[in-house]
């Protein structure tokens, strides 16, 4: 349990700099600097010292990774000058799911957690019965976030659920925003346990006399995730060598951090390039061909997604970049609601008729 304190200590610390009156003028500096932006994002910051302890909820399944990190969110928070709850959400897929939230209700009252919420929502169908189920609970979340004042969210991914993430992003030929992974803060969403490994949440909960819930989809190969778990993991760790799990959350973060920097380079540029032009924007063919690709797309990106909320595949991107690169003469781009054409030297962006 001691590495998953500390885990939870280090985010607390990072997220909410002013949670702890005591060391602020010396610590939060120190703390900002190696904190990433995320981890000092407004959310943050709209209450003050003198509003109170702020709540922090922890978002409890039962199974042993958030049950260990609402354990050590209990033990952590108060120390911190902080209130600790805990949110269930019943996503009523199984038999029983009723009876394993209330279980997780009562551990979390247990743990002394307070307020401990149950939320039972109703899964939809789009994107597939994994990515609806995780819409309806990230919706729930929010919703108990927001009824509450809660300062954040704590969710108890592990290192392991990163690398399952990033080799599922690399045999789905996803760009290098999916292969970077979870993020650590997201918004009102922390992840304390990132660095820390599944057998240790499991160890933790013995430690600490807890006993989790074993979810029984977690072992049903009929999901890509599992068999990436349970089979294909073990096959890298057994031909490759130990240390396959580290080593695709270590590429995770090399990644997201060269993404970052891109991204951030990207919205610099197009702050100086882009034009506002009658029913659109429009962007410099000269400017855009000087461009690395990478920087190239992302400004297509960023002009489109910008003026019109619309976000381009890989594909539709390569499309609209070809006015750029390999311009003969070619007939206007066609995207949902957004037309792209060539017009001298602009590139031209307009909401479709």
């Amino acid at each position: 349990m001691a590495d998953v304190r500390r885990a939870v200590r280090a985010t607390l610390t990072d997220a909410l700099p002013f949670a702890n009156s005591g060391d602020r003028a010396t610590g939060s500096a120190s703390r900002a600097k190696h904190a990433g932006s995320a981890l000092q994002s407004p959310e943050f910051a709209k209450k003050s010292e003198s509003e109170g302890p702020r709540l922090v909820l922890v978002a409890l399944s039962g199974g042993p990774d958030s049950l260990a990190l609402a354990a050590a969110t209990a033990f952590e928070a108060p120390r911190a000058n902080l209130r600790a709850g805990a949110v269930i959400v019943d996503h009523g897929l199984q038999a029983g799911s009723g009876d394993v939230a209330a279980r997780a209700a009562q551990q979390a009252t247990d743990l002394g957690l307070e307020p401990v919420l149950v939320r039972t929502v109703t899964v939809g169908t789009d994107g597939g019965p994994e990515a609806a189920a995780r819409t309806a609970r990230y919706a729930a979340l929010a919703s108990a976030a927001a009824e509450t004042g809660a300062a954040a969210v704590l969710l108890g991914h592990t290192l392991d659920d990163q690398a399952e993430t990033v080799l599922l992003g690399l045999a789905r030929g996803s760009g290098a925003t999916s292969l970077a992974g979870m993020e650590q803060a997201v918004g009102i969403y922390l992840r304390p346990l990132l660095r820390i490994r599944r057998s240790t949440t499991v160890q933790a909960c013995a430690d600490a006399g807890l006993v989790p819930w074993t979810d029984p989809q977690n072992a049903d190969p009929a999901f890509a995730r599992v068999r990436v778990r349970e089979r294909v993991l073990p096959m890298l760790e057994a031909e490759l060598g130990p240390g396959i799990a580290e080593a695709l959350a270590r590429t995770a973060d090399q990644l997201r951090e060269d993404g970052n920097a891109l991204d951030h380079f990207a919205e610099e540029i197009a702050e100086e390039l882009a034009e506002i032009a009658e029913a659109g924007i429009s962007l410099p063919v000269g400017a855009l061909a000087s461009n690395p690709p990478a920087l190239r797309q992302r400004l297509i990106r960023l002009a489109v997604q910008g003026e019109f909320h619309v976000t381009l595949s890989r594909a539709q991107t390569l499309e609209v970049a070809r006015l750029v690169t390999d311009w003969h003469g070619q007939k206007p781009v066609h995207l949902p609601g957004v037309r792209v054409e060539r017009q001298g030297a602009l590139l031209l962006f307009t909401a479709a008729e």
